[in-house]
């Protein structure tokens, strides 16, 4: 029956797969990596992107070859479900389902914050309320609709982002990112991994739409690799470009003022151009998309990954309906806005994006467990694309995922408790609700 095996539609080529990739990791280039350099400074910012961007390269190759063998909407709690047996399979999926959950907020408030400075007299969280609300409905009218929104505001973002490095790059001189490069000594640099995972978070979320995809072996494989290699350049162009105009400090915190900015980039160009010149005003205008490019585009691969936890009924079956209409997961958008405004409410924007990297780090490890395992037990598989370098690639992933995961929990306790208690409340009320299944 269509009800109880409901589908999605095959819109999507390897052109708007690259632009969902790019944008739902843009934002990241846009506010957020900045915190880290108050942990690490340059040198311990620099020292954690570095493992963090070969954790991405061989993540991705090897997460890769799992989206070409088994394209659904599931992504990592497929692969897992698959390899690893459905409890496993539940921790992978409610890790990834906590990881795009989690990140709009952060996101969210990052939106909220920019509008309000072309309308001071609204209060952030209504701005980020309404954007949540406008998003989420767009997603509800249709993946290509939404698709191809993402695309051109993606491709907005990455242009601000060359303009905004062409502006610096002249600027730049190394003394700068000498300045106080390791204030908290080495070990700021463990500290300083959420905000380096920042750069690249929900990058996977790629796979997630694959069942959506003209020809998902290729499709995906085009999408998520010219994605990673884009954004690999945009980080490396942004840190520098950034942080050597005048030093870490100065995209940290703004003058006279020792709070911690969302805005490190409009700070580094008004070193160099003002904050009353044309180029600024750009920067924070166009610097907008990227916002709106991650936001709209983890709410859309959110959407698919809760789609598929109800579809299997490890969540209520309600959640796993499509609209009749669009064919779209309008349920889990809706249910996971109502969670997304609640976490937006609390304010508490660096404490969200931890706790989304908890998430992803989860996904990550057991995904390339889940990979281990299928090229064992599973050697016939169609796998249209194969990760180069096997098993040195899957096994540097896991390993450097698992260290992350291990030096975040040291440097974040109360934070690794509220999400361990997350995953372990989820994992008790699947025991009960799924004795039988």
């Amino acid at each position: 029956m269509p009800s109880s095996n409901p589908t999605l539609k095959k819109t999507l080529g390897p052109i708007m797969l690259w632009g969902l990739g790019v944008g739902y990791v843009i934002s990241g280039m846009y506010f957020g990596w900045n915190l880290g350099l108050a942990e690490g400074g340059t040198s311990g910012l620099a020292i954690a992107t570095f493992f963090i961007i070969i954790m991405y390269l061989t993540f991705t190759f090897s997460y890769t070859e799992l989206a070409c063998a088994i394209p659904k909407a599931g992504g990592a709690f497929d692969y897992a479900d698959r390899a690893l047996g459905k409890n496993l399979g539940f921790v992978a999926g409610m890790a990834q389902n906590v990881e795009f959950i989690f990140a709009p907020p952060a996101i969210a408030a990052a939106i909220g914050a920019y509008f309000h400075i072309f309308l001071p007299q609204v209060d952030t969280i209504y701005i980020a309320i309404v954007a949540y609300l406008l998003f989420t409905g767009l997603n509800i009218v249709g993946v290509k609709a939404a698709a191809i929104f993402e695309l051109v505001i993606t491709i907005l973002a990455v242009l601000e982002l060359l303009i905004f490095a062409g502006v610096c790059l002249p600027n730049v001189e190394w003394k700068n990112l000498e300045l106080n490069a390791l204030p908290n000594g080495y070990q700021g640099a463990f500290a300083a991994i959420p905000f380096a995972i920042w750069f690249f978070l929900a990058i996977e979320g790629v796979a997630n739409v694959a069942e959506e995809a003209r020809n998902p072996q290729r499709s995906i494989l085009i999408g998520f690799g010219s994605a990673i290699m884009t954004l690999v350049v945009l980080c490396l162009l942004t840190f520098v470009s950034a942080v050597g105009v005048d030093g870490w400090e100065s995209v940290v915190y703004p003058p006279g003022s020792t709070d911690a900015s969302d805005s490190p980039l409009p700070l580094a160009l008004a070193k160099i151009v003002g904050d009353g010149h044309i180029l600024y005003h750009l920067l924070i205008t166009v610097g907008l998309f990227g916002l709106v490019a991650s936001f709209h585009g983890i709410i859309l691969a959110a959407g698919r990954s809760t789609f598929e936890f109800g579809r299997v009924g490890y969540i209520p079956k309600k959640l796993g309906k499509v609209h009749p209409k669009t064919s779209t997961p309008a349920n889990a958008l809706i249910v996971n806005m109502l969670i997304g405004i609640v976490a937006l409410i609390t304010g508490k924007t660096g404490e969200i994006i931890t706790i989304a990297c908890f998430g992803a780090l989860t996904l990550y490890i057991i995904s390339m467990i889940a990979f281990f395992q299928l090229r064992k037990h599973e050697p016939d598989l169609e796998r249209p694309f194969k990760v180069p370098l096997y098993p040195i690639f899957p096994a540097v992933a896991l390993v450097i995922a698992t260290i992350a995961l291990a030096a975040m929990t040291v440097y974040n306790l109360q934070l690794a408790g509220i999400y361990f208690l997350i995953m372990a409340g989820a994992y008790i009320w699947f025991q009960f609700t799924n004795k039988n299944s």
